[in-house]
């Protein structure tokens, strides 16, 4: 008896392993072609960093809810930036705090004494939030960490004589994304400090002062700043400039939490805006672009970015899902490019994406007006579409996706008010927030040919508008999964050059 039990026990744990795995990934609203964690909570991407072949990604992390609590690094790598396999969490909260937003960096000349004669050392530099400090009302409740690895980011041993900066009163001082700079040979750390950046530099990674600051009177200030991210990029004629990245906790471009940017010039120690500092310019229109940031020693000179796919101060703990919360963005890569404006930052999905398209549709060139439906029962998609304006009479043309229950989510292009949107009012689900169920929108004045190129999954939308000039990411929760899918052209006719729909493959099964 007591054998036949233990069987009986055994053949039940494999039961719900196999049981386990077949749901995993397979949640009502869970993506399938973004990174989400496989249980509990995740916000913001850290740590992004490529060696020998694997990109990392580490995130906010809190592993037992689904809503925030004390923050671990959680961690999964890839290959191919599509594909991710989960690892053990990497860094855990201990008696400094917990563990907040930071990156990681490959110490090439072992400037930190962290390698040794064979291997060169990843570090990893973080925030530690105290919360005890906190409650009791402190305001040098964060301050800078770091933590080397030795083993390709397997596992990490944290500086026995952290913190390696102490803070000095900010309330806000968090979330250093560090980068070397070679042309003065020293670390720099752009860190977010309230309502500005300060800028640091160090010889070793461990020993820091400050530089400079930016950014009190530039840009956007309706919330706290974080998350910043400064690199330099080069137009294709060889111009050279820095950007900065700088999220916002609120008072982004469509409400809550948003994604700014800055192009100008660094000097080793201090940035300056090439722009009037009350001019915004924004990384993404939507509503669920956050606290993204770009991969440390990425090949080929590429700069990819990716970010949280949620609204922090909106509803990101609020949504309506289940055993997880949030996702992050697909990879984008981030070219620099001349408009009439000036110099913008453009974005386009990561060409490894491409691997996912299977069972490809193509329209030909019609004049269409009202619907096209697009055949096809995949929720996942990637939707072109090319437009003539020129030979267009219509005052709004784009795409629908919907369900049985008349649930939907609108893209389109207001000609008469040169204004993109993403509408997903109706989009299912939306009592969840006061703030979820609206139209976004950013104006544009779009030439002869209009290019509208989406990626659609089961939870979102991310919409690139001629080539990455604007950009859009837009989470929704229908009743009922979207599988229709219609081009639409309202109140007259629509010249379309062409539209290619390719069902996405999911990268879980």
């Amino acid at each position: 008896m007591k054998y036949l039990l233990s069987g009986l026990l055994i053949a039940r744990l494999f039961a719900c392993q196999s049981q386990q795995k077949t749901n995993t990934y397979n949640e009502q609203h869970r993506p399938q072609f973004h990174f989400s964690p496989q249980k509990g909570w995740m916000n913001d991407p850290n740590g992004l960093v490529y060696l020998d072949s694997e990109y990392h990604l580490f995130y906010q992390h809190y592993p037992d809810s689904t809503v925030w609590g004390p923050m671990h690094w959680g961690h999964a790598v890839s290959t191919d930036l599509t594909h991710w396999q989960h690892l053990p969490i990497a860094l855990y909260p201990d008696s400094l705090g917990y563990i907040f937003s930071g990156s990681v960096v490959l110490d090439e000349n072992n400037t930190s004494g962290f390698g040794t004669a064979t291997q060169k050392p990843l570090v990893a530099i973080f925030t530690y939030h105290n919360i005890e400090w906190e409650k009791a009302g402190r305001k040098d409740r964060e301050s800078q960490g770091i933590a080397y690895s030795l083993d390709k980011g397997r596992t990490w041993t944290k500086y026995a004589q952290n913190p390696v900066l102490k803070n000095q009163g900010d309330v806000d001082f968090r979330d250093p994304k560090v980068f070397w700079h070679a042309a003065t040979k020293r670390w720099i750390m752009p860190l977010a400090t309230g309502n500005h950046l300060d800028i640091y530099t160090s010889p070793n990674l461990k020993s820091w002062e400050k530089a400079s600051a930016f950014g009190e009177n530039d840009g956007a200030h309706g919330g706290v700043w974080e998350c910043p991210d400064l690199f330099p990029l080069q137009t294709k004629d060889g111009t050279e400039k820095w950007v900065l990245i700088q999220n916002i906790g609120r008072g982004a471009v469509n409400g809550g939490s948003g994604t700014q940017y800055f192009v100008g010039s660094f000097d080793g120690k201090t940035f300056k805006n090439a722009n009037p500092p009350a001019q915004t310019l924004w990384l993404d229109h939507g509503a669920d672009n956050y606290a993204g940031v770009t991969w440390f020693n990425a090949p080929n000179n590429r700069r990819i970015f990716i970010g949280w796919m949620s609204n922090w101060d909106d509803y990101a703990t609020k949504v309506p899902t289940q055993n997880w919360r949030s996702a992050t963005t697909v990879p984008r890569e981030l070219l620099l490019k001349a408009t009439r404006e000036g110099l913008r930052l453009f974005q386009k999905p990561v060409v490894e994406l491409e691997k996912l398209r299977e069972n490809k549709i193509t329209l030909a060139a019609q004049n269409f007006g009202n619907l096209v439906p697009v055949k096809g029962s995949s929720v996942q998609k990637e939707v072109i579409m090319v437009v003539d304006l020129s030979k267009s009479s219509a005052k709004e043309m784009g795409f629908n996706i919907s369900n049985s229950k008349k649930e939907f989510v609108r893209v389109g292009y207001d000609v008469a008010k040169k204004e993109f949107y993403v509408d997903r009012r109706k989009s299912g689900k939306t009592g969840f927030s006061r703030r979820f169920a609206q139209k976004h929108t950013a104006p544009y004045v779009a030439g002869k040919i209009l290019t509208i190129r989406a990626l659609i999954d089961n939870s979102s939308v991310e919409v690139f508008v001629d080539n990455g000039r604007i950009a859009f990411t837009d989470l929704f929760f229908p009743n009922e999964d979207f599988t229709r899918l219609d081009l639409f052209s309202a109140a007259g006719q629509t010249q379309l050059v062409r539209a290619e729909v390719y069902d996405l493959k999911s990268i879980w099964r």
